[in-house]
């Protein structure tokens, strides 16, 4: 649906086209342009853009050094530490491609991704459970070597050394030797390598979890993150965004921090305060400390924050936006939220295979709530029928939401065979099919109604488990909600909701289910409600069907 530039509020207009670049000649820029700049901030502990650049450099070199080639694959699997950006650009420099993985995989799941990938080098941290399982990788499979970096060699000089003091199991006993290099030995003085690299290149490969399967890995070259970046800088109305900070909270190996951050932070000069992982009370004195002006987070962060007692009593004027993604937003966190801190948030969409960005609701003027916004520029989508996809979905009915635009990935690794299922031609254009159901409105505001492969088939009705959470969340008990199908023998299937409660506050599973089934469809009431202290959630803390229904069923 063609929207007008009256009803488009983003302040770049939809049809603007960017210019690809490779990722290292993106940091190069913002070095050029302002070498003394924060880039990091870390603990205590701030790192230029030039300090950044010159890591990453020497990075390449110890890379090209030790034979690593153009095309070839260097593995991070690290939390939020200055070095995964070091590593991040400098493979790239390198010709590698970045492979990034979850400092949360198991021995079995890094192996098996590792394999996949083919990746010969492995960058890790000193801290016992990365260590161990990165050593039992590094023994057990054709990974070539791996690179240990300190992390008290990453603190402000007093962290670092209370860290070596005080804290001394925290750190791993690290079996040094040819195929485990320390990061500084990978460091080396001298001139960068000269390989070159182009916006066409294989930059990154982002491995995404499907509903059954083992992970693919999408294939993402330099100018879909290149663009991606500057498609999310492109909505930012507020003025000179080198003086942003972010608040980097949200995990650098997944692919919404990789553009939303990172990325976005080096296309324009802007500063990132992170953390290692997600703790509420370190966040909120983060955001304090360095006047975060800007928090890219999933919705569970939200709650999270709305939860814990310092909130009341910190200092978030700074903040002029949160965005949230990854998963929707319940309609009730998103009220609270906005009425506890006075802080605007909306909420976006993306998928590992679109670079990360694909829409996000204005940061100022008009929103609307429970959409994920309007198109960042240079986007174009269609809906496609949910039963029949070679066919655009009827006039004003939902259907499955396909993406165009130059941040849509190449493909799954070594998985030639998925195209046919996972694009779809139309008018001389390749969209990406991204399973999920939509609708979009008047002014080009998109609405997710639900996930094709969530859709709960009972008695021939299509019932959609988004539809069900809306309405129980709604109920003053109810905190969190998922709806799965599970089996019956004569309507195939019936959903079935699985609740956390607020607290303090006491409600039964019979109790809420009555309440439930009297305010929706016939074919969408509930067999019964689940109780539980707490709900499964992925790496990056949003709710999990998926596991879910693999729990139950």
């Amino acid at each position: 649906m063609p929207v007008s530039n009256a009803a488009y509020h983003h302040p770049t207009p939809l049809n603007t086209r960017f210019e690809p670049v490779s990722l290292p000649a993106m940091l190069e820029r913002s070095v050029r342009a302002n070498p003394d700049a924060p880039f990091l901030h870390f603990l205590g502990r701030t790192y230029s853009y030039q300090e950044i650049f010159a890591q990453a450099q020497a990075f390449a070199l110890g890379l090209t050094e030790m034979g690593i080639a153009k095309g070839d694959r260097v593995g991070l699997f690290l939390p939020n530490v200055p070095i995964y950006a070091a590593a991040y650009y400098g493979a790239m420099m390198a010709g590698a491609v970045v492979v990034n993985f979850s400092p949360l995989y198991s021995v079995e799941e890094l192996s098996w991704q590792v394999g996949d990938s083919g990746t010969r080098v492995l960058v890790t941290l000193d801290v016992p459970e990365l260590y161990k399982t990165a050593k039992k990788v590094l023994d057990g499979t054709a990974l070539e070597t791996l690179v240990v970096g300190s992390l008290s060699a990453m603190l402000p000089w007093y962290k670092g050394l209370a860290l070596k003091l005080l804290k001394r199991s925290q750190i791993a006993d690290v079996a040094y030797g040819p195929k485990v290099r320390r990061w500084t030995d990978m460091t080396p003085n001298g001139p960068p390598p000269p390989v070159e690299v182009t916006a066409q290149d294989l930059a990154l490969l982002q491995y995404t979890g499907g509903t059954t399967g083992r992970p693919k890995g999408a294939m993402l070259g330099h100018d879909q993150l290149s663009v991606n970046a500057q498609q999310v800088a492109a909505i930012n109305p507020f003025g000179n965004a080198r003086d942003e900070v972010f608040m980097g909270a949200l995990p650098f190996f997944h692919v919404f921090a990789n553009t939303a951050l990172l990325n976005h932070a080096c296309v324009t000069g802007a500063s990132i305060a992170m953390v290692p992982r997600f703790e509420t009370k370190q966040v909120l004195q983060t955001i304090q400390k360095y006047r975060c002006t800007g928090f890219p987070g999933v919705p569970t962060m939200f709650q999270a924050m709305l939860d814990h007692p310092d909130l009341a009593k910190t200092d978030l004027s700074s903040l002029k936006i949160c965005i949230s993604g990854g998963a929707p937003m319940p309609g009730p966190v998103h009220v609270r939220f906005e009425e506890a801190t006075g802080v605007r948030l909306v909420e976006g969409y993306g998928l590992t295979e679109s670079a990360g960005v694909v829409s996000a609701n204005p940061y100022d003027g008009t929103r609307k709530r429970g959409t994920i916004g309007q198109l960042v520029p240079g986007t174009e989508v269609i809906l496609l029928d949910k039963e029949h996809p070679e066919n655009l979905a009827p006039e004003g009915e939902p259907g499955e939401l396909a993406v165009h635009g130059p941040q849509v990935m190449r493909g799954y690794w070594n998985r030639p065979e998925t195209d046919a299922e996972t694009f779809v031609e139309r008018d001389g254009k390749r969209y990406l099919r991204t399973g999920d159901v939509a609708r979009i409105d008047e002014d080009g505001f998109l609405e997710i109604v639900d996930r094709i492969k969530d859709m709960i088939a009972v008695g021939g009705f299509k019932v959609f488990p988004s539809v069900v959470e809306d309405v129980i969340l709604e109920h003053p008990a109810v905190k969190e909600a998922l709806v799965i199908g599970v089996p019956e023998e004569y309507r195939g299937e019936v959903p079935r909701a699985y609740v956390t409660l607020n607290e303090g506050v006491a409600a039964t599973g019979e109790e809420l289910a009555g309440w439930l089934n009297a305010k929706i469809g016939k074919h969408e009431r509930v067999d019964q409600v689940v109780v539980r202290e707490s709900l499964p959630k992925t790496i990056i803390g949003k709710l999990d069907r998926k596991t879910l229904r693999a729990e139950v069923l």
